[in-house]
């Protein structure tokens, strides 16, 4: 079975049209934080099992990108996506 990706823009399509990014949970230091922290952000990432959220883009689709909520362990059963700049706007309040 495939697995599929509920995009908010273009319904559920096959995840071989999306590109996966990455952790969308890593904030960005400050331009003036040290080199240890910007070591830490370029290269140290964790590896969580279960329930993660990362960036997608839907490639070849409407070419945006999401970020979606999904198990990495067992399932891979996808709980929620949405646009990358929705989130965005919502982090900035």
């Amino acid at each position: 079975m495939a697995s599929l990706i509920p995009c908010p823009h273009c319904g559920t399509r096959p995840k071989e049209e999306f590109s996966i990014r990455g952790d969308a949970t890593l904030v960005r230091p400050a331009p003036g934080a040290s080199e240890d922290a910007w070591h830490a952000y370029v290269f140290v990432r964790d590896n969580p099992k279960g329930r993660i959220s990362e960036y997608w883009h839907h490639t070849l689709g409407c070419r945006r990108w999401l970020v979606v909520e999904r198990d990495n362990a067992m399932s891979h059963e996808v709980y929620a996506v949405t646009d990358a700049a929705v989130k965005a706007k919502e982090a900035a309040r």
